[in-house]
C-alpha cells in the first residue's frame, strides 16, 4: 500500500461553507425580556451543566488554563496534577435531603467513605462554608466539590494542523486523546490543548471522533459555519473514508453492510447491531492481509456512534485491538452475527463487574469494599482484574500522591491507549483532506503478532 499524502483542491479551500451549504442560523431569543425568576432560572441551569461535567459546545479559554503544566515523559503527554472545584446550585431533587445523602446517591463514581472525608475536611462545600453529613440543602445554596485532579496521561502525539481556511480548522487528532472535556479528562483534550499552543479560542467542533480514534476531525471559530457543516452531515454531502485493521482474513469483494444499531449501555457506551436501531450502513473494502490480520478501507454512509466498531463485529471481523468489542465477554464469536437480549444483558452485566475506574477508585486509607460505587465509564481503557481482593492488593503496592493519596499508577504503554481505526480522509464538496497512513496501516507493520 503507497503512502499517502496530504490533498488538497485549492480552487474551493477557499470557497465559504456558506456557499456550499445552507444558512440553519437562527435567531436567538433576547434574554433582556427574561423576568428575574427566569434570569435566575437561566443561572440555575447553567451552574447545574458545569457540574462534574464541562461545557461541550462552545469553549472559551478557561480561567485555569493559563496555569496548567503539561509535560511529556516515556510517550506520554501528562499534566501535573492540579486542584478543581466543581459548583452547583441546588438541584429540586435534592432540596430537604443531607448533603452527605446526596453525593452517595447521586455521584456513585465514589465511595461512602471518600465522602464522608471530603466533607469533613472541607473539601465539599455549602456556600463556600465547612458543613456537617447532617447539613440539609436548601434552595438557592451553591453546592462546591474541590478535588485534587490527576489527569489520565495521553499520547504524547502532537495534535496537527492540516488546513485552517475562512474560519474552518481540520486537525489530525491522535488516538488516545478526548475532543471536549469530559469526566476524568479536562486539560488532555483537543479543545485545551489547541487552546493552549495555537491560542484558538470559541472552538466550535464540527465532527467527532472517539477518544480511542485518530484522524481527521473539524472545528471552527464561527458558530454558523458549524451550524452549516452540521447541515451538510445530516444531508450527507460529506463523504468519509476511514482505515482499520481486523481480526483474519477480511474478503477481497467489497462488503456493504446495513444493519441498524441501538446503544444498549450509555454508562458503558455500547452498542450493538438490533431490529430497533438507527438505521445505518458502512461500505467496507479489504486493502490488505498479511495472514493474521487484514487493513480495511471503511466508508460509512451515517454517522451512528461506533457504526464502523459495530458493523465490523456483526460481520466476524473486529478491530484487532478494541478492547469493548474485540473482548471475550462477547463469547467465542465475538459476537459474530449479532447476539440476542439476553447475551446482551450479561455482556453488559459482565463488563460492569470487570470495570475498574483508576482514578474514581480513591484509596484514602480506607478500603475499597463497596464494588457498587466502581463506575465503568472508562472500562475500555482500563486492566480487568479478576476480583475486588486481586484489586486490592495491587494497590497496595502504589505509591500515593502526597496531597491527596490517590494511588500513583504506573504509565499505560502509549500504543495500548488507543485503537487500529483511523479517519483518512474527507471530502466536503469537492474539497479534499487527506492525512498520511498511521504505522499500524503499513505492509512492514508486525505489532499484531500476539493479538488474538
Amino acid at each position: 500500500m503507497e503512502n499517502i499524502q496530504i490533498e488538497t483542491d485549492t480552487s474551493n479551500l477557499t470557497r465559504p461553507i456558506s456557499e456550499i451549504g445552507h444558512n440553519i442560523a437562527k435567531d436567538e431569543s433576547e434574554t433582556d425580556s427574561l423576568n428575574s425568576e427566569k434570569k435566575d432560572s437561566v443561572k440555575r441551569r447553567k451552574l447545574d451543566k458545569d457540574f462534574h461535567s464541562d461545557s461541550i459546545l462552545k469553549n472559551n479559554k478557561p480561567k485555569d488554563l493559563d496555569d496548567v503544566i503539561y509535560y511529556f515523559e516515556n510517550g506520554l503527554r501528562k499534566i501535573k496534577p492540579y486542584y478543581y472545584e466543581y459548583q452547583a446550585f441546588a438541584k429540586g431533587r435534592w432540596l430537604g435531603r443531607s448533603v452527605f445523602d446526596i453525593f452517595c446517591t447521586e455521584f456513585r463514581d465514589r465511595s461512602r467513605d471518600y465522602y464522608a472525608y471530603a466533607i469533613e475536611t472541607g473539601l465539599i462545600t455549602i456556600n463556600g462554608k465547612v458543613v456537617t453529613k447532617e447539613k440539609i440543602v436548601k434552595n438557592q445554596d451553591i453546592i462546591g466539590h474541590k478535588i485534587h485532579r490527576h489527569e489520565p496521561p495521553i499520547t504524547a502525539d502532537s495534535i496537527k494542523l492540516i488546513s485552517m481556511e475562512n474560519d474552518l480548522i481540520v486537525i489530525d487528532k491522535p488516538g488516545s486523546v478526548p475532543v471536549h472535556p469530559s469526566g476524568r479528562y479536562r486539560h488532555n483534550t483537543v479543545l485545551h490543548i489547541l487552546q493552549k499552543e495555537f491560542g484558538f479560542s470559541n472552538l466550535y467542533t464540527l465532527n467527532r471522533l472517539d477518544r480511542l480514534t485518530s484522524g481527521i476531525m473539524f472545528l471552527s471559530t464561527n458558530k454558523e459555519k458549524a451550524q452549516e457543516f452540521e447541515q451538510l452531515m445530516q444531508e450527507r454531502k460529506i463523504r468519509k473514508e476511514y482505515l482499520c485493521r481486523v481480526i483474519g482474513e477480511f474478503p477481497t469483494d467489497d462488503v456493504r453492510c446495513d444493519k441498524p444499531i441501538m446503544t444498549v449501555s450509555h454508562k458503558l457506551g455500547l452498542n450493538v447491531v438490533h431490529p430497533k436501531g438507527k438505521p445505518c450502513t458502512t461500505i467496507f473494502r479489504r486493502e490488505s492481509y498479511n495472514g493474521r490480520t487484514s487493513v480495511v478501507r471503511c466508508e460509512p454512509i451515517t454517522g451512528r456512534t461506533h457504526q464502523i466498531r459495530v458493523h465490523l463485529q456483526y460481520l466476524g471481523y473486529v478491530i484487532a485491538n478494541d478492547p469493548l468489542y474485540n473482548h471475550n465477554v462477547w463469547g467465542q464469536q465475538k459476537g459474530k452475527g449479532g447476539i440476542d437480549e439476553a447475551s446482551t444483558k450479561s455482556v453488559i452485566n459482565n463488563l460492569i463487574n470487570e470495570g475498574l475506574n483508576q482514578e474514581e477508585c480513591l484509596i484514602l486509607n480506607l478500603p475499597t469494599k463497596q464494588s457498587s460505587d466502581i463506575t465503568t465509564s472508562n472500562v475500555i481503557n482500563e486492566e480487568s482484574l479478576e476480583s475486588l481482593e486481586e484489586q486490592s492488593q495491587s494497590f497496595k503496592s502504589l505509591g500515593k500522591c502526597e496531597e491527596c493519596t490517590i494511588p500513583n499508577f504506573p504509565d499505560p504503554e502509549p500504543d495500548q491507549l488507543f485503537i487500529w481505526l483511523h479517519a483518512l480522509k474527507y471530502e466536503v464538496c469537492g474539497c479534499k483532506y487527506e492525512t498520511g497512513l498511521p504505522y499500524w496501516a503499513k505492509d512492514d507493520f508486525d505489532g499484531d503478532i500476539n493479538i488474538k
